[in-house]
């Protein structure tokens, strides 16, 4: 049993097929099958199930990948923390976020990184979804994910930053606009513009909804809070959003208005690792200015 036995195993039961883990290894199938077979003589169990459609790890299998695939990422991990710290501050720190994440909460976070580690990289990856987010987490593609805090999640470590108050988005012409606050019973009247059910946001405001015995029904769907605002702009709708300078970029010409939602408890944010204490120091130095960033703001 070898390191790259490890490797390949985990790569074939994330593929699920032998031939495309061959294909990008460019080797053959048979070399592929030999990793796998190497294993399971050393464990003396079947690792996988060959059926028409591709391979499937066993319940045998299934407990080898998931130790492997940690183990792998954090050798990885390991190993990049080592290469920065061999070539001083230099080196990359991948990050994960929202769409509206980095003009919101990171600006100047950005500048004073590239200010203190001028050799340094930051690489942006930007995915809709926390869940997404956490996923890529796990599987070492990222270092840093700024994500809405869930519930625990296995393997993941997360660290509250800032809490968001719920606003509801309004055209300026909605009768909605024109009242002095907004009551739970209120919310009863709008046409919801609604996040996805995958979304751990919307999972927190549905949540907040049904403590108040509120149910609402939604005539339009959107992946993102940006675009639900865009759409409540066009008059399609109202939208719950978590309070944001949605309207920074062209304020002057929004005919919009976000009006507080105090009685929903809000929405908190932060980061999300997979362990702290084997973050590289760059990875660490960056989050720690992003959250004084937000302290400050």
């Amino acid at each position: 049993m070898t390191f790259d036995d490890l490797r390949v195993f985990v790569a074939v039961c994330q593929a699920g097929s032998l031939s495309a883990v061959a294909r990008d290894l460019a080797c053959t199938q048979p070399a592929v099958s030999q990793h796998v077979k190497r294993l399971e003589q050393a464990t003396g169990v079947r690792l996988l199930d060959r059926g028409p459609d591709g391979v499937t790890p066993t319940a045998e299998g299934l407990v080898l990948y998931t130790a492997a695939r940690d183990g792998i990422v954090g050798v990885d991990l390991a190993l990049r923390q080592l290469s920065e710290m061999a070539r001083g501050q230099t080196g990359c720190v991948r990050v994960t976020t929202g769409a509206t994440t980095i003009r919101n909460f990171m600006s100047d976070a950005v500048v004073n990184f590239r200010q203190r580690y001028p050799h340094a990289r930051l690489e942006f990856r930007t995915i809709i979804s926390s869940r997404r987010c956490f996923e890529s987490l796990a599987g070492g593609l990222v270092d840093l994910a700024w994500v809405t805090i869930a519930d625990t999640i296995p393997g993941i470590e997360q660290r509250p930053v800032m809490e968001l108050p719920w606003v509801l988005a309004t055209r300026d012409d909605d009768p909605l606009a024109d009242r002095p606050s907004i009551t739970p019973a209120d919310l009863t009247e709008i046409r919801h513009i609604q996040l996805p059910d995958n979304a751990v946001s919307r999972v927190h405001l549905d949540t907040a909804l049904n403590r108040l015995g509120i149910q609402l029904t939604a005539e339009t769907g959107v992946a993102d809070w940006n675009t639900a605002v865009l759409l409540a702009e066009l008059g399609v709708g109202h939208a719950i959003v978590p309070s944001l300078p949605y309207d920074s970029a062209a304020a002057s010409h929004r005919p919009l208005r976000f009006q507080p939602l105090p009685f929903l408890a809000p929405l908190t944010v932060g980061w999300a690792v997979r362990r702290w204490e084997t973050l590289s120091p760059l990875a660490s130095s960056f989050a720690d200015m992003v959250e004084q960033q937000c302290r400050d703001h």
